[in-house]
Parts: structure tokens; C-alpha cells; sequence
């Protein structure tokens, strides 16, 4: 159970990439739950040097015929293989709006911003503009589908994949993730730490969707006009430590670095094109 006990909460935040819980045995009809609260601070957008300081829920859930839940994504497991895993995958695509914010909430995927709305940052309200995407159009939430498969190099390293599509306001954005995860070991009887690595590949409407700046946008806002093409968007490492406080009750913390590449790092919104994203939270198991 080690196992799911880490990738239950083990996932790098502050992207929108999707990661699944392992497979998990369990007897027919059971099913595994953890729940928690806990705090995030993150870019208010990727790109950007302004940060927020978020409440951070925490969800997963899975049963014993292969459903999960994880944060903002669900899927199926559709094969009891011990090295190999896949199956469908859903997961919610976080919106922004002026201020850089979306909604999501934290699990085995995990999003960067969060269910409850950001605590406003001491910001010198001289340099508000500076810090805030006015003019530019606002990005819905959007419901994306597609497949992961995984693969488990050994039993501590796994090789992570998904494709999604469906992200922006055109519904019609695809991107894929790639990743390598370190499975918890063991630094005493109460600490698990794990690791993760992985970049993301997009095509130009999702590049264009979160990077890019419209003629239109261009003419109302302080950015100037840029078409954000596809190809790889961004590299991420991440640690993740478990501090398990008693059977049910879990401290997890996790620090995720991300560098946006490619024509994404070149995009007018950006920032700075490194950045960091640090969050803990209380997680309870039923």
C-alpha cells in the first residue's frame, strides 16, 4: 500500500498536466480515499514574477475495479499488469482571468492554482497593472479526454505519459506530458520522499491559447502581438516528502521547479521563464 500511499499525493504541482494513482489491489467493492486541506504559494500565472499565497484542498479516490479519482483529472486503470499501466483519462483544464487565477484542486494531478480563491499578496497597488493580464481575453475551463499509459522501468521507477485534448476557448488544444517518477523511499519509519522530471509538449492552439497575444488583445492591453507556435513548452522536476503522522493522518509538502521553452518562454506574458511553486497540506485516509 506504500505504493499508493505516495502516488496518492505525490504528483509535482503548479502545471496542468494530468498524473495517475498505481494500480492499487484492493478486494472487489473496497475503495481507497484521501481528503486534506493545506496552503500553496504560486505564479498567479505561468510566466509570471507575481505570486499568490492559495488554500489548497486535496482529493483522491480509488476503487478496486480500476476507477480513480486524482485532484482535477479521473480515469480508469484497464489492466492489472505489474509493469505496465493504461487507460482513459479526464481532467479539468483550469481557466485564467485578469489576475492569473484559476480554480483547481490538488491530488495525484495537481494544478498550481485553487477550488478556494487566492489571498491577496501585499502588492503595491503603483505596479498593480504591471502584475494583472488586462486585456487579454479570458481562458474558460474546459473539460479535456484522452489516454496515460505508464511504465515501471522497476519497482521503485516509473516512465509517466498522457495525452489530452480539448484545452482553450476553442476547445480544441492538445497536449502531451512525458515524465519519470522516483516511488517513495524511505527516510525513516514516518518520512517517504519521492521525485519526479517530465516536460510538456503542446500544439499552437494550446501554445497560442496561454502564450499567445491576438491582434485583437494586442490592441487593448500592454503586450504586443505574438503567435505562440507548438513544440515543447516546458520542463519540470519536482520532490515530494510524506510525513506520516499517525495510520490515517499525513503531512504532505512538495516543491516543484518548472522552465517554460520554446515559444512559450518567448511569449510577451512572460516574466520570468523559471519558477517555482511550494505547497503542504493535511491529508486524512478513510
Amino acid at each position: 500500500m506504500n505504493k499508493l500511499l505516495f502516488l496518492a499525493l505525490g504528483a509535482a504541482c503548479g502545471t496542468a498536466w494530468a498524473q495517475t494513482p498505481a494500480t492499487n489491489p484492493m478486494p472487489d467493492g473496497s475503495r481507497d480515499m484521501y481528503v486534506g486541506l493545506g496552503v500553496q504559494s504560486a505564479p498567479r500565472w505561468d510566466g509570471t514574477g507575481s505570486r499568490k499565497v492559495s488554500a489548497l484542498p486535496v482529493l483522491q479516490v480509488q476503487w478496486s475495479n480500476g476507477l480513480f479519482i486524482s485532484g482535477m483529472s479521473a480515469g480508469m486503470h484497464l489492466t492489472d499488469s505489474p509493469t505496465f499501466e493504461y487507460g482513459p483519462l479526464v481532467a479539468v483544464q483550469p481557466g485564467r482571468d485578469e489576475t492569473g487565477t484559476g480554480q483547481t484542486v490538488d491530488g495525484a494531478s495537481s494544478w498550481g492554482t485553487t477550488l478556494i480563491g487566492p489571498v491577496p499578496d501585499p502588492i503595491d497597488k503603483r505596479h498593480m497593472v504591471a502584475t494583472r493580464l488586462e486585456g487579454m481575453d479570458k481562458i474558460g475551463a474546459r473539460l479535456q479526454g484522452g489516454v496515460f499509459a505508464n511504465y515501471y522501468l522497476t519497482p521503485q521507477w516509473r516512465l509517466t505519459s498522457s495525452v489530452l485534448y480539448g484545452a482553450g476557448n476553442d476547445h480544441d488544444g492538445a497536449r502531451l506530458d512525458l515524465g519519470v517518477q522516483r516511488l517513495a523511499f524511505e527516510l525513516g519509519s514516518q518520512h517517504r520522499v519521492s521525485l519526479s522530471a517530465g516536460v510538456s509538449i503542446v500544439d499552437r492552439n494550446y501554445n497560442q491559447t496561454y502564450f499567445g497575444v491576438s491582434r485583437e488583445e494586442a490592441s487593448r492591453s500592454r503586450f504586443s502581438y505574438y503567435e505562440a507556435g507548438g513544440g515543447l513548452q516546458e520542463a519540470h522536476v519536482g520532490v515530494r516528502w510524506n510525513w506520516a503522522l499517525s495510520p490515517s493522518w499525513m503531512l504532505t509538502s512538495n516543491l516543484q521547479a518548472k522552465g517554460l521553452l520554446g515559444n512559450a518562454a518567448k511569449s510577451p506574458l512572460v516574466e520570468r521563464s523559471t519558477n517555482l511553486t511550494v505547497s503542504t497540506a493535511f491529508a486524512y485516509r478513510f
